[in-house]
């Protein structure tokens, strides 16, 4: 069953890369002042994901569309990011949104529609 998966996965994530590059959104266009500010607040933020996930791929769509430039990391292929997630945030589940706070504490927020959901609340009045 393992091997059908990783089949399904080797012929599907080519296509599904495909349509993310084909379909990117434009992205929102915010005063270079405003636009280095949220550079700053993203920079509190970490994307876990898997390239070809179709759930990342839909967070990925909602960051460019929003304009964000937020760490993306590998927890697929780079077993340090991995073993962060899981460590840290309790699964190996993706999409996963690291949240640094200002005290240093740090927030996990899995489910691509609630990661979506903060992003929009957070970004997206600032246009």
């Amino acid at each position: 069953m393992k091997l059908f998966f990783r089949m399904l996965r080797a012929v599907l994530g080519p296509v599904l890369l495909l349509k993310e590059q084909l379909t990117k959104p434009k992205g929102l266009v915010r005063a270079a002042a405003e636009q280095k500010k949220i550079d700053r607040e993203c920079e509190s933020l970490a994307l876990y994901q898997f390239s070809t996930c179709p759930f990342c791929i839909k967070v990925r769509q909602e960051i460019r569309r929003l304009s964000l430039n937020i760490a993306q990391r590998d927890a697929q292929h780079i077993e340090e990011h991995k073993q962060a997630l899981l460590a840290q945030g309790g699964s190996a589940k993706v999409p996963c949104l690291q949240i640094k706070h200002d005290d240093g504490t740090f927030q996990w927020l899995y489910e691509s529609s609630d990661i979506i959901r903060y992003l929009q609340q957070r970004f997206a009045a600032t246009v």
